[in-house]
C-alpha cells in the first residue's frame, strides 16, 4: 500500500514567497529533491522540463503536479512546495498555481508511478486540504496536513 508518509519526507517540504518562473520553480523542485535522494540537480531540472514540454501539469484550482521518471532515482518520492505568491502555470483552467506536489520516480517505476500520482492527485483534489495548505506556511504543519489526511481517508 502506497501512502503519502512514504513518498513525502518532512524535510522535501517547502515554502517559498515565490518562483518567477516555472524554469524556477523546477530548480527549487531540484534543489529540495536533491537533498532528499542526492539526485543531480540538472538531471531532475531537465526531467521535470521535458515532462512539462509534453503538455503543463497545472491540474486547475492553483495545483500542479509536476512528475518525471530518472534513471538514478531508487523509489518514488514527492517534493511539496507551497507558493505565496501564485505563479502562471499554463493550467487548464488559466489559474495561477500555489500549490505544487513534484513527483519523482525510478525509469522502470511503471505502476508504482502511477499509483503514487492518483493518490497525490486525490489528496490535491479535497478543497478542504488545499485550504488547510493554504492557511499554512510552516513546512512542518503542511507534511502534517499531507501525511494525515490520507490516514483518516483510510480509516
Amino acid at each position: 500500500m502506497i501512502d503519502l508518509a512514504t513518498i513525502l519526507r518532512p524535510e522535501a517540504v517547502k515554502a517559498l514567497h515565490g518562483a518567477s518562473s516555472k524554469k524556477r520553480l523546477f530548480q527549487e523542485i531540484a534543489d529540495v529533491a536533491n537533498g532528499v535522494s542526492g539526485v543531480d540537480l540538472t538531471d531532475i531540472c531537465s526531467a521535470l522540463q521535458e515532462r512539462e514540454n509534453l503538455g503543463p501539469t497545472g491540474v486547475g484550482h492553483g495545483i500542479a503536479l509536476p512528475h518525471a521518471r530518472l534513471a538514478r532515482v531508487d523509489s518514488v518520492f514527492g517534493v511539496f512546495i507551497r507558493l505565496e505568491k501564485p505563479l502562471d502555470f499554463d493550467s487548464v483552467d488559466r489559474q495561477p498555481v500555489d500549490l505544487v506536489f513534484a513527483l519523482l520516480a525510478p525509469e522502470d517505476a511503471g505502476v508504482e508511478h502511477l499509483k503514487a500520482l492518483a493518490l497525490v492527485s486525490r489528496t490535491m483534489r479535497d478543497a478542504n486540504v488545499c485550504a488547510k495548505l493554504r492557511a499554512n506556511t510552516n513546512p512542518a504543519t503542511l507534511h502534517t496536513i499531507l501525511t494525515e489526511t490520507q490516514n483518516v481517508q483510510a480509516a
